[in-house]
C-alpha cells in the first residue's frame, strides 16, 4: 500500500550529474550534499516535483524491467531513508543556549594589521588567547586607539562566546570550540576583503597556493604531510594564499588570501629548518584534544589583496620511500573527501555557482617521498604543462 506524499514547496533540492555513474544532490533544508546514482537523483527530482509514488514506481519497473512491486518498495526506501532525512532538521538534539552576560574586564588585549585594517581582540584569559593568537602572532601591532573592529571572546559555562563591535556573535561549547574558531576565521575574512558571507562560495579546510597566474586547492588528511608540502612549495617561490581556511569568493571563483600562519609538526622541523631557520626560536604549542605539538610559519605574502582563480584540486600524501606517483581521481572521489570539512553558502544561486566551479575543476593524486619531484609537479600543474 501506498503512503501519501506531499512535498513542501519550500523544499528544493539542486542535482548535478558529475560523470555517467554520479550525481550530486543538495538539499536546501538541511544544506547536505550527497552523491548517488543518476536513477536516485531522477527519483529525489520526481518526490520535489510531487510526481505520486505509484507513477514513478511504474516507470522505474518498465524502464529497468523489475517487478512494480521491487519497484515501489525501491521508490519508498529512497523517499524515508534519503528524500524525509535530508529535509527533516533535528532540533531535538540541539542545546538550549542561555545568552550569556559579558564580562567586566578582559585580562589581556591584542591588536593586529591585515592591510590598512587594525583589529582589537580582548581576551577573558590565557585559555582564550590561545584559541586565536598563536595563527595570527605575527600580524601583532603595537597597542593602537584607531582600531576599525573590535572582537571580545570569554568563556562561562565552558561556552566561549564571541563579542564583535559590541553585539554578541554567538557561543560554542568546549567541545565545538573549531566552530568557533571558524568563526572568527569568517569575520576576518569578511573584514578584510569587503565581502558579506553571502559573497563566499565556501571555505576549504586545504591549503591555497599559487604562481603569478592562478593557485590551487592542496588537499590532506592528518598526518599526509599537507602543510610540510605547503611549506616546500612556498619555499621554492611559490605562494601561500591561505592555509586550513581557503575562501573562494562567489563573483569569480577565486581563492583570497588568508593571512593565518601554516602550522608545522614536530617531526617536519628537521625537513624545513634549512629553509626556515627562524622555526628554529619559534614557540611550541601542545594540542592535547589532537595529540599534537605545533610551531607556526608565517606565509610570506604581503599583497593581502592577491586572489587568483583555481583549475585543480591536488589531494597530496607524503609517503615514505615511495616512488612519485601523479594521477586523475574521480569527482565523485575528490567531491567526497572535499566535502566534510569544508564550509559551503547555502545561499541557492551560490550553491549551483559551487558545483558547476567544482564540475570543472581537474581532480588529482599525488604521492611522493621526494621533495624535489613534488615541488616540480605542483609547478607544472600551475604553469599548465601537465
Amino acid at each position: 500500500m501506498f503512503f501519501l506524499f506531499c512535498a513542501s514547496m519550500e523544499q528544493k533540492i539542486i542535482t548535478k550529474n558529475i560523470d555517467d555513474s554520479s550525481t550530486i544532490v543538495w538539499f536546501s533544508k538541511t544544506n547536505n550534499y550527497l552523491v548517488v546514482n543518476p536513477i536516485v537523483a531522477s527519483i529525489l527530482k520526481d518526490f520535489e516535483n510531487n510526481v505520486e509514488l505509484k507513477i514513478i514506481a511504474s516507470n522505474l519497473a518498465s524502464n529497468f524491467k523489475e517487478s512494480f512491486t521491487e519497484a515501489a518498495q525501491f521508490v519508498k526506501d529512497t523517499y524515508e531513508r534519503i528524500y524525509v532525512q535530508n529535509n527533516s532538521l533535528d532540533n531535538s538534539k540541539e542545546e538550549k543556549k542561555e545568552i550569556p552576560l559579558t564580562v567586566s574586564s578582559f585580562a589581556i588585549s591584542k591588536y593586529y594589521q591585515i592591510k590598512t585594517i587594525i583589529f582589537k581582540i580582548d581576551f577573558q584569559s590565557d585559555f582564550e588567547m590561545y584559541l586565536i593568537h598563536p595563527k595570527f602572532a605575527h600580524l601583532e601591532i603595537d597597542s593602537s586607539e584607531n582600531f576599525e573592529h573590535h572582537y571580545q571572546v570569554f568563556t562561562k559555562n565552558d561556552c566561549t562566546s564571541l563579542i564583535i563591535n559590541n553585539v554578541l556573535i554567538d557561543s560554542w561549547h568546549r567541545k565545538d570550540i573549531h566552530y568557533f574558531q571558524g568563526k572568527v576565521s569568517m569575520y576576518i575574512v569578511q573584514q578584510i576583503h569587503q565581502k558579506e558571507e553571502n559573497e563566499w562560495l565556501g571555505v576549504f579546510h586545504a591549503s591555497g597556493i599559487g604562481n603569478d597566474q592562478q593557485a590551487l586547492l592542496l588537499l590532506g588528511d592528518s598526518g599526509n604531510g599537507k602543510s610540510t608540502s605547503l611549506a616546500l612549495l612556498q619555499a621554492s617561490g611559490l605562494t601561500c594564499l591561505a592555509d586550513d581556511f581557503v575562501p573562494v569568493d562567489v563573483n569569480q571563483q577565486h581563492i583570497f588570501t588568508f593571512p593565518s600562519a601554516i602550522s608545522i609538526k614536530k617531526n617536519s622541523l628537521e625537513t624545513l629548518l634549512p629553509m626556515y631557520p627562524e622555526l628554529n626560536n619559534s614557540a611550541e604549542f601542545h594540542f592535547k584534544r589532537l595529540k599534537k605539538i605545533v610551531r607556526y610559519l608565517p606565509p610570506k605574502i604581503t599583497d593581502y589583496n592577491k586572489n587568483l582563480p583555481c583549475k585543480n584540486i591536488v589531494f597530496i600524501k607524503y609517503e615514505k620511500n615511495a616512488d612519485l606517483k601523479f594521477s586523475s581521481i574521480s569527482k565523485t572521489d575528490a567531491f567526497e573527501r572535499l566535502i566534510p570539512d569544508s564550509w559551503i553558502s547555502d545561499n541557492v544561486e551560490n550553491v549551483k555557482v559551487f558545483l558547476d566551479w567544482f564540475y570543472s575543476l581537474n581532480c588529482y593524486q599525488l604521492t611522493y617521498s621526494n621533495n624535489n619531484k613534488m615541488i616540480s609537479t605542483i609547478k607544472n600543474l600551475l604553469n599548465n604543462d601537465i
